[in-house]
């Protein structure tokens, strides 16, 4: 049995238009925020260190080995093309290996580190393991105890030069 309303409306409550757009509102809501929840758990933040406190002491080694690179005169030029990267350094001992470590603004899980092998005096060159964008950073460095340090950012005028030789 149907029951008959005053305006001769005898449709039931589901074929009305109502009842659905007040359901549908905070339906919308409840799947904007399933999205929403998605995209935060989704992407880590690199920006924020897990381990601070080791990575607080180890900022004082690093700003020694960068001190000792400029009381020695340490410079770097560097030029990137697609697949490798030439270094012309100027320092008072060349050694047959320096690291360079490549890191990504913001997503740290696109940083790497690349061996620069000497290839002539003052040379150096190395195989990139991707493709280099500018404002990356970059931070040049003899490994050891009396070590030096050198950090940058890529220029755009550094990619696609790679014409040192």
């Amino acid at each position: 049995m149907k029951a008959t309303f005053p305006g001769g409306d005898t449709q039931p409550w589901y074929r009305q238009f109502w009842p659905w757009f007040l359901i549908l509102l905070p339906a919308s809501v409840v799947v904007a925020s399933l999205y929403t929840m998605y995209l935060a758990s989704s992407g880590a933040d690199d920006l924020v260190v897990d381990e601070y406190y080791k990575d607080g002491l180890a900022i004082n080694r690093q700003l020694e080995k960068k001190q000792r690179g400029e009381a020695l005169g340490v410079s770097a030029e560097l030029a990137f093309d697609a697949h490798s990267v030439i270094l012309h350094v100027t320092a008072p001992s060349e050694p047959d290996t320096l690291d360079l470590l490549l890191s990504h603004p913001l997503e740290a899980d696109r940083d790497f580190t690349v061996v620069l092998r000497r290839t002539g005096p003052g040379m150096y060159r190395g195989d990139l393991a991707a493709a280099v964008a500018p404002r990356w950073h970059w931070t040049l460095e003899l490994p050891g105890a009396e070590g030096w340090r050198l950090d940058g950012s890529v220029a755009s005028h550094d990619l696609g030069n790679a014409a040192i030789e």
